[in-house]
């Protein structure tokens, strides 16, 4: 599709303009695009790297900023390493492992919601996930039955102490 505009250049920005409820499309190419009066474009978009991996992370901080504001970073600036804020939504690295520690509040609202999970579990190899599986089912299970036990929920406690001695007579632990 050619530029609306010059009709020379391939058109690579579709603006849709309603006023009123009349719509007006306009098809153009990143020239005419910054030039272009109907939207100013020039510092909004950087057409060279605008699907880059900082400037993705950006957006989803921006979004949560707004969404939620960030009351628990007092300041924008590591004190261990003087990394700000601003630094890390432009960049994407933060500076120290403390930086994650200080921006925490920041930082794992956008993990959670991009990933589902801020805890990372790794994949399991196919030769020895069985072993590994096994360890991890039977770790949740006492860590459920120090739960129950806790709660005094005795009953669920005696069905969690009963499937942890099947599985560790199944693992050969006992």
């Amino acid at each position: 599709m050619q530029c609306d505009r010059c009709k020379n250049n391939i058109a690579t920005v579709h603006i849709v303009k309603l006023v009123n409820g009349s719509k007006q499309e306009f098809n153009l190419c990143q020239d005419c695009a910054k030039e272009s009066k109907e939207i100013d474009l020039s510092d909004s978009l950087n057409f060279h790297n605008s699907f880059s991996f900082q400037n993705i992370l950006s957006g989803l901080m921006d979004y949560f900023d707004q969404s939620q504001r960030r009351s628990t970073v007092k300041e924008d600036l590591c004190p261990t390493c003087g990394t700000t804020y601003a630094e890390f939504k432009k960049t994407g690295i933060l500076g120290c492992n403390n930086c994650y520690n200080y921006f925490n509040s920041v930082i794992m609202p956008v993990v959670r919601r991009v990933q589902g999970n801020v805890e990372h579990l790794g994949k399991i190899p196919a030769r020895t996930g069985k072993d590994i599986a096994g360890k991890r089912r039977l770790r949740s299970l006492k860590e459920e039955l120090q739960k129950a036990i806790l709660m005094e929920e005795y009953e669920r406690a005696a069905e969690l102490r009963d499937q942890i001695r099947d599985l560790q007579k199944s693992e050969g632990e006992i």
